[in-house]
């Protein structure tokens, strides 16, 4: 398996428009913007995305990307996929045509690595990173802000 950087943007902005696109359709521009992302390497990615039917577009004034299925139905390994090629280590050129006994005596341990890996990735879905990083910015306010801001609510009130 792979993680390159491709995966690692695409995975990103699928994180953005997650969170960006409930209201409406997020352009390419705003994810560039958010996520200091090439706008020409956004286009490239869901180019991919889009082919794979994990986002959709809505062209015209106003139009931008959505995504294509509902968020807890999309996987990382869904949308590293879409945009790269899984590529499993024992797979890979250097041990197709190897004669050395080393990689035979290996090839198992790598096999599982990249299942794992993938079953790993399989298992977290666009809604669960939404849903983590919300418990990681309340979790990260300090004490002394959320008892500020409660003791502020009760006297407006």
């Amino acid at each position: 398996m792979r993680l390159s950087t491709k995966s690692r943007y695409a995975v990103t902005a699928m994180l953005d428009l997650a969170l960006n696109g409930t209201q409406g359709p997020v352009t390419l521009a705003d994810i560039s913007e958010n996520q200091s992302i090439s706008l020409s390497y956004l286009e490239q990615l869901f180019a991919a995305l889009r082919s794979k039917g994990l986002v959709r577009g809505v062209r015209g004034p106003g139009g931008g990307y959505y995504l294509g299925r509902e968020a807890d139905t999309i996987t990382v390994a869904d949308i590293i996929c879409a945009v790269d090629e899984w590529v499993e280590y024992t797979r890979s050129s250097a041990y197709r045509g190897s004669k050395d006994a080393q990689p035979q005596t290996t090839r198992a341990l790598w096999d599982d690595l990249s299942e794992q890996i993938f079953d790993f990735l399989d298992d977290i879905t666009l809604s669960s990173l939404v849903v983590r990083g919300a418990e990681r910015a309340t979790a990260s306010v300090p004490e002394t802000a959320k008892t500020l801001s409660l003791g502020l609510r009760g006297e407006a009130a």
